[in-house]
């Protein structure tokens, strides 16, 4: 198996069913010139002849989230926050994923808040933890939960609050075709899903409503 390949595999416990038999990079290349030849054109041709080698090192960049662990990322915490034990949020998190039905693009923002319980993590590794979940194959409704889930399991904070707002290209380009339509989802864990005025709190200051 290629080097290049081997670089996916799949390491972390957050996927449901790793694979550990991936095609080699011809193989890959060779299905693309297939689906091209399936459209009606040529893979020969001057404009496509490139075409398969791109769209394989493509692949390797939009979904290299298989290769990371999201546990991982938040493994370092820091327990000097002054007492600090209010809500955290990173917000309009932007990100682009795949629609695990059809692979077409899946694009919008992730708003991502938490309620320590002694430590906080960094900001950018919420924002990493979003771009590994992404760079899978997915459906919105699982990648709300699976980010939830990772931040609760490995912080185990009081709470996590997830929103995520996106358009599906599987609905703009194709069957419906409706451009600019977007899907809001979201998901709460502890005090979040406990105390409904904290879900609100969390909703207004993602809204830019302030405190």
């Amino acid at each position: 198996m290629d080097a290049v390949i081997k670089k996916l595999m799949p390491s972390s416990t957050y996927m449901e069913k790793p694979v550990t038999d991936r095609p080699s990079e011809a193989e890959v290349e060779a299905a693309v010139r297939t689906l091209l030849r399936w459209t009606g054109d040529n893979p020969e041709r001057e404009g496509l002849i490139d075409t398969p080698k791109r769209v394989t090192k493509a692949f390797l960049e939009m979904f290299n989230g298989y290769d990371m662990c999201p546990a991982e990322e938040l493994g370092r915490t820091f327990e000097e926050v002054a007492g600090y034990d209010d809500l955290v949020i990173v917000r309009d998190i932007n990100f682009h994923s795949h629609c695990e039905h059809h692979m077409v693009p899946i694009i919008g923002k992730a708003h991502v808040g938490y309620l320590p319980d002694g430590k906080v993590v960094g900001l950018s590794k919420i924002a990493r933890v979003v771009d590994i979940f992404a760079h899978r194959l997915q459906t919105q409704e699982a990648m709300t939960a699976q980010i939830a889930s990772v931040i609760q399991d490995v912080l185990n904070p009081r709470g996590v609050a997830v929103m995520i707002e996106a358009e599906h290209m599987c609905m703009a380009m194709r069957g419906i075709r409706k451009q600019g339509s977007t899907t809001l989802t979201s998901t709460f864990t502890g005090v979040f899903k406990d105390t409904p005025e904290e879900q609100v709190r969390f909703v207004t200051m993602v809204r830019g409503g302030g405190v």
